[in-house]
Parts: C-alpha cells; structure tokens; sequence
C-alpha cells in the first residue's frame, strides 16, 4: 500500500512540475512575443534617444552660423555640418538600437514575466496583436502631426506676443549683463589720455 502511495504521490508531483515548467515555457514564450511586439516601440525609443543630441548639436550649430559664418559661407559650412551630423546618426542609431533590444531581455522580460500573470500575458498579447490596435499605431504620426499643426496655429496668437516679450526681456538683461554690447552702446570707448603734468 505504501509503495502505491509513494508511487501515486510521485507521479501527482511529476504531473504537478510538467505543468508548472510547461506554465512557465508558455509564460516566456509570451513575454517574448510582447517583445517582439513592441520591437518598433523600442526602435523609435533608440532613434530618439540617438537623436536628441543631435538636435542640441544642430540647434546650438545654428546660433553660431547666424552669429559667426559670413553669409558667403554659411550654404558650405552647412553642407559640411550635416554630413557630419548624418555620420554621428548613422553610426549612433544602429549602437542605440541594439543595446535597447539586447537590454529588453535582461531587463523588461523579467519584469513582465513579475507583474503579469500568464493569463494577463495571453490578453496582452491578443492585445497588442490585435489589427485595430495597429492600425491605430500606424495613424498615430499622423493623428500627431495633425494635431500639433492645429494646435500650434491656434495658440500662436496668445502665445507669440508672449515669446516676443520674453525674448526682448532675455535680450535687455544680457544687453546689461555685456555692458551693452549686444545693442551697440557698449562699444569699448577710447582710454581716457591721462591729465598731462605741468
């Protein structure tokens, strides 16, 4: 009797285990699904991130070419600037994309295999595969930009008076900080001659 038992219970534990390692591959598999999913996500994260220097770089770029680069040499200048630009991004985006993907393994799989049940994985899945939900995906760009433009075109008058005073503010408090240098009425004015001695 002891021996069925001892048998019967193993096998229940066997069955038990299976299931469980059988819960946890479909788990994984899941997780990796999501991932997969979320792959163009993780890209245009990596592209921005990749590019957000390059659009400090570009604007900082434009302040000197206004202020420094003769206008005979500023089309050159530019050209010679954007290959650059577009060499950092070429070599930058790539970099950035792969560690994004590589690093989703070690870090967002086991967070979502943590704080999702294997059911919620299933849903998230259908979820984010669905048609619809692409479809939307793929309009938002678009929804984005259409948006943006409407939004700016009907606060621009409330909002650039705003920006003309604040920039003449800005302008007045670095024209007193130079000295007035940047307004003009403080150029260096010659060296007093000392008093000649009698």
């Amino acid at each position: 009797m002891t021996l069925i038992r001892n048998t019967l219970a193993t096998a229940v534990a066997t069955a038990l285990m299976l299931t469980s390692l059988a819960a946890h591959a479909d788990k994984k598999a899941d997780v990796q699904k999501i991932l997969t999913l979320q792959q163009p996500a993780l890209e245009d994260m990596a592209r921005s991130v990749a590019e957000r220097p390059a659009l400090q770089m570009a604007a900082s770029v434009r302040q000197i070419m206004a202020q420094a680069v003769p206008d005979d040499k500023r089309e050159a200048t530019a050209k010679q600037i954007d290959a650059e630009i577009k060499k950092y991004l070429d070599a930058a985006v790539p970099a950035v994309r792969a560690s994004a993907t590589k690093l989703s393994q070690s870090t967002l799989a086991p967070l979502l295999e943590e704080k999702f049940t294997e059911d919620e994985l299933k849903d998230l899945v259908a979820m984010l595969d669905s048609p619809v939900l692409k479809k939307y995906q793929g309009l938002l760009p678009e929804m984005s930009n259409t948006m943006l433009e409407k939004v700016v075109a009907d606060a621009r008058p409330q909002v650039q008076p705003k920006l003309q005073t604040a920039e003449t503010n800005i302008r007045n408090i670095l024209d007193k900080a130079t000295g007035g240098k940047l307004s003009g009425n403080g150029e260096a004015k010659p060296a007093a001659k000392p008093a000649s001695k009698k």
